[in-house]
């Protein structure tokens, strides 16, 4: 299908009962092939089958997310939360055949030992009983999402989505600033209540499909469902402990200086996104501008970037400006019988749209060459502690462009400020993650108690964490309600702080060797989730996290450069 767009493709409910009967029917011929050509090719076939049924869901889901007021795309995303979890017993079916095959090896020699990894870890994942707790999760998860998404916050005499708040986060004067982080509190302040009980819920639900698995709690199983095999929780624990000693004083650093340059006696949370006193970088053009030179960077930029965007814009894979009823979300999703990954985001009007123009891509373009060099749709994707170098490594490589996106005086404003949100964001992303091993750990928790624990984590990771005297909500630890991740995907964010070490990792390689960098990266999206986390990082000559010393090696260039950064702008 070379000609297609997203806006018109076709969508049409798939038959579940068809879907079931047509998997059985693999399975049993499965079990009477004579030969691996007869295996290989009923294999390919499950292939192509759950492809369709895969993609027919992400095009509902993209379609709900441009608009959740629709109620047609509401209904379709309702049906596949409720299917998916009686239909994930009958794929796994199929991949219990596949293991027993008698012709396993032969999988085992073409695809690789991966394919068999990935079935054992669903099937340990994976009991009969979670089938009803799965759809009353995704309920659960839907809820929060519309409610996130029904967000109509009235401020400057207009009515905002929470994207559209943010922007007044960066706005010159302190008031404003103020009043906007104001705003943004209250919205979850007010919905404070239901929040509370649908975390609450998810807690429960997820716990008791721990248990229903042999675990103490959710915690090894939310490892699982995150595609984790070689390492484990005490790992992360360990990597959380060298982030608090080597990055926490040095941030704390950036924003003493950082209160010093824009005139204030002490960085309050609504100060934090605001880092020059004469203003930050802001993008020159308008949404179509932007990706108009997002083209043009990633064409100067290599071959393969150049074929993809091109791929990404001929095919309107992209639905980036902000409109209501939008959900308020960024994220990159693939439709693999395609091989076209599809980028979702809200413009609005800041530093963030360029990074979701290097984010968001960087995901796509791994996406897209996985895609296009591993045999089977099982690799198209990572696993998510890799995903993440993808898509951050990407906005490194992408600061030579700056100038054609905020101008030669907006440039070096962001590059600074990108490059320090990228360090100070890390203490922020390991709270989160101990925050949820603890609110998974300790049920016994009120929501109260557990809102405290964050505050707690504040002071542990962000000493510089400072709501002022008016935001008692924000204050008293509520902050954590803003991050969808902890409702939505479980486990999922500490991923954003192992990738951002590969990140900076890759920062400090193309500094001695472009080249040399550039084909660790290529290596790096080609493979997809052919390899274990660290064979992957490995096969892309970057360090392993969690080794004793790797946070300090790695970002111990973008420190310097930061470090020499306040000296020419605090001079």
């Amino acid at each position: 299908m070379k000609n297609f767009t997203f806006g018109n493709l076709e969508y049409s409910r798939p038959d579940t009962d068809e879907l079931k009967n047509k998997i059985f029917s693999l399975i049993n011929e499965l079990k009477k092939a004579e030969n691996y050509d007869m295996a290989r090719k009923i294999f390919l076939e499950f292939q192509e089958v759950s492809d369709k049924f895969r993609d027919a869901s992400t095009i509902a889901s993209v379609r709900h997310t441009i608009d959740t007021s629709d109620k047609f795309y509401d209904d379709e995303n309702e049906f596949f939360s409720e299917v998916y979890p009686t239909l994930t017993p009958v794929f796994i079916s199929f991949s219990e055949a596949l293991c027993d095959c008698k012709f396993r090896k032969d999988f085992e020699k073409e695809y690789g030992e991966m394919l068999f990894v990935g079935i054992e870890l669903q099937r340990k994942s994976f009991c009969e009983k979670n089938v009803p707790l799965m759809q009353k999760e995704a309920k659960l998860c839907n809820e929060y999402e519309k409610i996130i998404a029904s967000a109509k916050i009235g401020f400057d005499g207009k009515t905002l989505n929470l994207y559209g708040i943010m922007k007044y986060f960066e706005n010159d004067d302190r008031e404003i600033r103020k009043a906007a982080f104001k705003a943004y509190s209250d919205f979850y302040a007010a919905n404070e209540d239901r929040f509370e009980e649908i975390w609450a819920e998810l807690i429960e639900i997820r716990n008791q499909m721990g248990r229903n698995l042999g675990f103490e709690n959710f915690i090894p199983l939310g490892y699982m469902q995150q595609g984790r095999t070689d390492y484990n929780a005490a790992d992360v624990a360990s990597f959380r402990e060298e982030v608090k000693k080597e990055l926490v004083p040095f941030c704390e650093k950036l924003y003493k200086y950082q209160a010093k340059r824009i005139g204030v006696e002490k960085i309050k949370a609504y100060d934090e996104k605001y880092v020059f006193k004469d203003g930050n970088a802001v993008p020159v053009g308008n949404d179509d501008y932007l990706v108009d030179k997002a083209r043009q960077m990633y064409r100067d930029l290599s071959p393969e970037t150049g074929e993809f965007i091109d791929f990404m814009i001929d095919h309107e894979l992209m639905d980036l400006k902000n409109k209501p009823n939008k959900a308020s979300t960024g994220y990159m999703t693939s439709l693999n019988a395609l091989k076209a990954p599809f980028v979702f985001s809200c413009f609005n009007g800041t530093t963030g749209d360029v990074d979701v123009l290097t984010h968001e891509l960087g995901h796509a373009f791994a996406g897209y060459l996985a895609m296009r060099n591993q045999p089977i749709s099982d690799y198209y994707s990572e696993s998510t502690d890799i995903a993440e170098i993808h898509s951050m490594s990407m906005e490194q490589f992408a600061y030579p462009y700056a100038d054609a996106f905020f101008g030669k005086d907006g440039a070096e404003k962001y590059r600074f400020s990108h490059l320090q949100d990228a360090l100070t964001f890390v203490p922020f992303g390991v709270a989160v993650d101990e925050f949820q091993h603890i609110a998974y750990s300790k049920p016994e928790l009120t929501p109260k108690e557990r809102t405290a624990v964050w505050r707690d984590l504040e002071r542990k990771y962000m000493p510089w964490r400072d709501y002022g005297d008016d935001n008692e909500f924000f204050s008293r630890g509520g902050y954590w309600y803003h991050k969808i991740h902890i409702i939505l995907y479980p486990f999922y964010y500490i991923n954003y702080t192992l990738t951002t070490i590969g990140a900076m990792e890759f920062k400090k390689k193309m500094s001695e060797d472009k080249n040399s960098a550039w084909r660790d990266y290529l290596n790096l999206c080609k493979v997809g989730g052919s390899k274990t986390y660290k064979q992957t990082l490995k096969y892309a000559n970057l360090s392993i996290p969690f080794e004793k010393g790797t946070v300090k090696k790695a970002c111990s260039y973008a420190m310097d450069i930061l470090d020499k950064s306040l000296k020419d702008f605090d001079a």
